[in-house]
């Protein structure tokens, strides 16, 4: 049986699988034609320049992911063993994994109800306590999860206080604003991620921003072996192989051509999903803080199995079995066997987030048939649910 042949009859609808726009090939046949197929080019510029443009930065670094571009970031402050970096706990891992590549240790940081982001008076309890013991962290790394900016100027006027820098996470919200600005504008630094499953992709490969060109140059220096001026290959500092080739990022150009309908359309997505789900009994949908537009890279619901009458891994099993993808919530990190051990202040709000989150399938080429039989199958698994409600789905 392959894998779009399935005993349901059928296709699969994935969790948030690439969209390409068609542009893409006129970016790569430029690229081509020049003879550009290297980590060097002009679509690599072109892609660069127009992601700062975008976010309202300085410049940027295109990369090979997204986990390139924190590690380049934290690169920069020299971290030494004994020293601590600040980090949100609902989040996927390489928000935290590049901290240990430097052989720093992540403090774990619990969520705020109203966007699921780093809770800033968390973060500011959590300062206080490190400078009364006078070992206060040398970064705090914010994720914008599943599509939504944290409260970055709570968080950035916490942090001034102790002179801390603070990377923005923005990888899953690349075209999600906050008080009129992009995520990813407001930090000392910020990246984001086209891997395959983001909102645009170039398959793989990040991009770092900031307004610090010293720590834009000194990126772009590392992430390419670190080789110094020199005729000959002549390396004085330990580099890495990680610049984004210039194929790639004529993929990202067209993927960025269309990234504001991309938004759209997941925001639609969502907007579905909420007229659909949240007259049951025990579904909520992830909020939308007012301080700015989520990019809902992912539509998430919370699940109550009390007043449902199921659990997400219930739904989670029946969508499956009608060949549909979903997914749990992240769990948080200061729960990974590879963090034990980690400080973690609070905790509680992402775990629970987690043991009733489940993330729907939200692609921006989702079609309306396809978001009938998403909403049908919760529905179905549901003891409460109005059986009848899924003939006056397309209503």
């Amino acid at each position: 049986m392959s894998e779009t042949q399935h005993a349901s009859g059928h296709d699969r609808i994935y969790l948030s699988p690439p969209h390409m726009s068609g542009r893409e090939q006129s970016y790569l046949a430029e690229a081509f034609d020049s003879n550009w197929v290297a980590p060097v080019g002009p679509q690599l510029e072109q892609f660069e320049r127009r992601m700062a443009e975008y976010i309202g930065v300085r410049g940027a670094v295109a990369v090979s992911s997204g986990t390139a571009a924190l590690h380049l970031t934290l690169r920069q402050l020299k971290l030494q063993a004994d020293e601590e970096v600040i980090c949100s706990t609902l989040t996927f891992c390489a928000s935290a994994n590049p901290i240990v590549y430097e052989g720093a240790q992540p403090v774990f940081i619990d969520s705020e109800p109203n966007s699921w982001n780093l809770d800033p008076n968390l973060l500011a309890e959590e300062l206080a306590s490190c400078a009364a013991r006078g070992k206060l962290p040398r970064a705090i790394v914010v994720v914008d999860v599943f599509g939504q900016s944290a409260d970055m100027d709570a968080i950035l006027e916490i942090a001034s206080r102790y002179e801390i820098p603070v990377i923005e996470d923005a990888a899953e919200a690349l075209g999600a604003t906050y008080k009129g600005r992009q995520a990813g504008a407001s930090g000392w630094a910020s990246f984001f991620s086209f891997n395959g499953n983001k909102i645009i992709t170039a398959s793989v490969g990040g991009m770092l921003c900031s307004d610090d060109e010293a720590l834009l140059d000194q990126a772009k220096f590392l992430a390419t072996q670190a080789r110094d001026p020199a005729p000959h290959y002549q390396h004085s500092e330990i580099g890495f192989n990680y610049r984004m080739s210039n194929v790639l990022a004529a993929i990202g150009l067209g993927q960025l051509d269309v990234l504001d309908q991309r938004v759209a359309a997941r925001r639609k997505n969502c907007d579905f999903y909420r007229r659909h789900l949240e007259d049951l009994p025990g579904i909520s949908i992830m909020p939308e803080h007012l301080h700015g537009r989520s990019s809902r890279w992912l539509t998430v619901i919370q699940i109550d199995p009390e007043k449902f009458g199921a659990s997400p891994e219930e739904i989670r099993s029946k969508l499956e079995a009608e060949n549909i993808e979903s997914r749990p919530v992240w769990k948080p990190l200061h729960l990974q066997p590879v963090f034990a051990g980690c400080r973690c202040r609070g905790g509680e709000l992402a775990e629970r987030l987690f043991r009733h989150g489940l993330c729907l399938p939200s692609g921006s080429a989702l079609t309306e048939a396809d978001l009938n039989r998403i909403v049908s199958t919760v529905r179905s698994a549901s003891s409460s649910a109005d059986k009848s409600h899924h003939s006056r789905l397309a209503a």
